[in-house]
C-alpha cells in the first residue's frame, strides 16, 4: 500500500474544505496516510481522517515508512520539510494554501487532479541541491543545510556588517552591507531575487552570492560553480548578526568562519507533468503580460 505523509504547520478554517477533499480522495484511491503529530493536533477538529489517524513525529518515523510527503501550506512550510526528509529521498509535493508558492506548486483547486496524476504516474521527480554549513561551533546540529539560502544579516540598525568572503580559499571581496546571501538555484527566486540577484534554473549547478543593501554600489551579485566552497567571516566593529538557514536562525556575537558548500545529498520535489520552471515564473512573476492600457 502506498503511504503518503502529510505535513503542515497551521490550517486556516477557510482552507479546511480543500484539505478534506484531498483526504477523501486519498482514502478513495487506497492510500495510507500518516500525519505529522503537531499538525494533526491543530487540524483534527476541522477534518476527518477516515479512521484513526496514524501519526509521525520525526525523520526516523519517515525513512522507511512513507512513499511521498505532501507539504500543506506555502513555501515556508515546504522548506521546513527538509529537516524531516533529510537524505531519505522521499519525494515532496507542495500543496499551496499560502500565497506566492514557487515551491508549493499545486493550487488548492487542483488538489484532486494532482492525486489523479500521481495515481497515473503523470509526474516527474526533480532533485534540488542543498547548501551545507560547517563551522567550528555546532550551530544547527545535524540539520545544518538549506534548500533556499544561507543568510547573514545585521542585528543593529545603526551600523553595517563587514563580511570577508573567500571562494576555494582565495579572497574574493569584503562586503560592507546589511548582510549577505548565499543561495542555491532553488533559492534564486526567493530572498536573493528580492535583493537584485539573478534567476537561474534549478539544474544549473551554481551558487549565487548576493549582498543585501551593499554600501558599494559597484558590488553586484555573482554566480559561481556549486563545486566551490565559500568561506565567510564577519569582522569590524559590529559582530552582532543573525545567521539563517532558510527559515531557521541563530544569533551570533563574535567572528566565526562559516564554510558553505553544496550538500552531498539533495531533496526530491515531485512536479506534475504540466508544470515546468518557466511556466511557474511566468505565472508567479507575471512575465509576458501586457499591462499597457
Amino acid at each position: 500500500m502506498t503511504t503518503v505523509a502529510l505535513y503542515g504547520k497551521v490550517l486556516r478554517q477557510e482552507h479546511a474544505s480543500y484539505l478534506q477533499l484531498m483526504l477523501d480522495k486519498l482514502n478513495d484511491s487506497g492510500y495510507r496516510m500518516i500525519f505529522y503529530k503537531p499538525f494533526w493536533e491543530k487540524i483534527q477538529k476541522l477534518v476527518q481522517a477516515g479512521g484513526e489517524a496514524e501519526l509521525f513525529t520525526s525523520h526516523k518515523d519517515l525513512a522507511e515508512n512513507a512513499d511521498y510527503l505532501f507539504s500543506i501550506g506555502g513555501d515556508g512550510t515546504l522548506l521546513d520539510t527538509i529537516t524531516l526528509i533529510r537524505d531519505s529521498g522521499i519525494p515532496v509535493l507542495g500543496i499551496n494554501l499560502g500565497r506566492l508558492g514557487f515551491l508549493s506548486s499545486v493550487p488548492k483547486d487542483k488538489i484532486i487532479k494532482a492525486v489523479d496524476d500521481i495515481d497515473k504516474g503523470s509526474y516527474k521527480i526533480e532533485e534540488r541541491s542543498l547548501l551545507r554549513l560547517d563551522s567550528d561551533e555546532d550551530l544547527f546540529g545535524d540539520t545544518n543545510y538549506a534548500l533556499n539560502e544561507l543568510t547573514l544579516h545585521k542585528r543593529e540598525a545603526q551600523s553595517m556588517l563587514t563580511i570577508r568572503a573567500y571562494v576555494d580559499g582565495k579572497f574574493m571581496n569584503s562586503y560592507w552591507a546589511d548582510g549577505l546571501i548565499v543561495a542555491t538555484p532553488t533559492g534564486s527566486t526567493a530572498y536573493s531575487m528580492s535583493c537584485g540577484g539573478p534567476i537561474v534554473t534549478p539544474d544549473s549547478g551554481n551558487l549565487i552570492i548576493t549582498p543585501i543593501a551593499t554600501h558599494n554600489l559597484t558590488v553586484r551579485p555573482i554566480v559561481i560553480p556549486d563545486s566551490s566552497e565559500v568561506s565567510l567571516i564577519v569582522e569590524g566593529r559590529n559582530h552582532k548578526y543573525n545567521l539563517g538557514l532558510d527559515s531557521r536562525y541563530v544569533g551570533l556575537e563574535k567572528p566565526l568562519e562559516l564554510r558553505v558548500k553544496k550538500e552531498n545529498f539533495g531533496i526530491n520535489l515531485l512536479q506534475l507533468e504540466h508544470e515546468a520552471f518557466f511556466t511557474t515564473i511566468r505565472k508567479k512573476l507575471n512575465w509576458g503580460l501586457d499591462n499597457r492600457n
